[in-house]
């Protein structure tokens, strides 16, 4: 039975456990009912596997095939986000505040059927296939628990030469498969930014001084560090993502703070964010006579492909899906992945698979509360996956 017909034949399965997935979203680290879910289909299928390592008890890690032949991973993470889903789905969440609005209960069905498939085909496996289920991708890192508790060196079964992730994106229509070499994904990192004033009576501000007034100009004039301060060519954003201060409609508070995630595709451009935003924030507590406390957490390094193995994952595509449907990534997202870790270390390429379907204008972006990841997208996604693993070795 050839790839075609052991996907037609796993699919409806696949599309159940995302279903089944989807109802049961775990935030990072506490994917434990995911966790179960993702062994119990294991042991279904009769395949061994390392449940948890050190610092990610939830993470799955399994692998089929001979050694000897080399090795290549295929990841999927697991977690969800906090986030209340307002898809109306008949399989929505049923955890209060917890949502997969990005989409891993696909990539996590996604390898779960490609594991069916392959195991079908396990003698006839050019290569040993390390299957990995990662928790923890929604900032918190997972990825890099993983490489340093071994996933990749050899610790944990087989040493890996190559890896390959994929993401469903709404930007791409159902059938569609996207990527480049080089930077596909922004180095995410996070600051937050806390002015310190004088507390008053919000009826007598001149006795006091207003760490409110200096935020709020700080929320705009960071903005001007992408457009001022960085290099027009190399893409960075600046987000404020969450806001807090004060207690009372009557009371000027003395220290507001705002955490958010700021980002840079290319690694060069962080220190100029970091010193620009750090050079307006001083300038602007100065301004408003407030001390200031800057705070800087280096995140998610960006995340690169290998040029080879994006060549690779372009050649299948074409030849499995036809020309028309891959679509070379014309430049780098935004958004931040810590698939980065695994690129660090050994080569690799992550890609993206549409979700958006064919007769639809537009599709809820990712971490939207009306976010789902589209069941006709598994069947590219399994496709994928399953011919980089039986194309390996052939002209990569």
């Amino acid at each position: 039975m050839g790839v075609i017909d052991l996907i037609n034949q796993h699919l409806p399965r696949a599309i159940e456990l995302r279903h089944r997935l989807h109802q049961i979203p775990e935030i990072r680290y506490e994917e434990f009912q995911t966790c179960a879910t993702i062994r119990a289909e294991l042991d279904r299928l009769g395949i061994k596997y390392v449940d948890g390592v050190e610092g990610a008890p939830t993470a799955t890690i399994a692998w089929l095939g001979d050694p000897a032949k080399g090795c290549i991973a295929l990841r999927a993470d697991i977690d969800a986000l906090p986030i209340c889903e307002a898809t109306g789905l008949p399989y929505a969440s049923t955890n209060p505040g917890r949502m997969h609005a990005c989409g891993h209960d696909g990539h996590s069905a996604n390898l779960l059927g490609v594991t069916a498939m392959l195991k079908s085909l396990e003698p006839k496996l050019p290569v040993c296939v390390k299957l990995i289920w990662q928790p923890a991708e929604e900032g918190g890192a997972g990825a890099a628990k993983l490489v340093e508790a071994g996933v990749l060196d050899g610790r944990i079964g087989p040493r890996v030469e190559a890896i390959f992730g994929l993401h469903g994106w709404p930007g791409l229509k159902v059938g569609l498969v996207s990527t480049k070499p080089g930077s596909l994904l922004a180095a995410t990192d996070n600051f937050t930014i806390q002015f310190r004033g004088r507390g008053t009576h919000a009826a007598y501000p001149h006795l006091g001084r207003d760490p409110i007034a200096a935020m709020a100009s700080a929320i705009v004039n960071l903005q001007q560090t992408v457009s001022r301060d960085v290099d027009p060519t190399d893409p960075a954003v600046v987000t404020v993502g969450i806001v807090s201060a004060g207690t009372a409609i009557n009371v000027i508070p003395t220290t507001p703070n705002f955490p958010a995630p700021p980002a840079a595709s290319i690694a060069r451009c962080e220190k100029n964010l970091r010193e620009s935003m750090h050079r307006r924030c001083a300038g602007i507590a100065a301004a408003h006579d407030c001390e200031l406390n800057f705070l800087w957490e280096e995140g998610y390094p960006p995340t690169t492909n290998d040029p080879a193995m994006a060549d690779y994952v372009a050649r299948i595509a074409r030849q499995t899906l036809g020309d028309k449907n891959f679509v070379p990534t014309s430049r780098p997202s935004m958004g931040g992945e810590d698939f980065s870790y695994y690129l660090e270390q050994i080569r690799g390429c992550f890609f993206f698979v549409g979700v958006e379907p064919a007769d639809v204008n537009g599709y809820p972006s990712l971490h939207s509360d009306q976010y789902d990841f589209t069941d006709a997208a598994l069947k590219v996604a399994m496709r994928m996956f399953g011919e980089i693993v039986m194309n390996w070795g052939s002209g990569r």
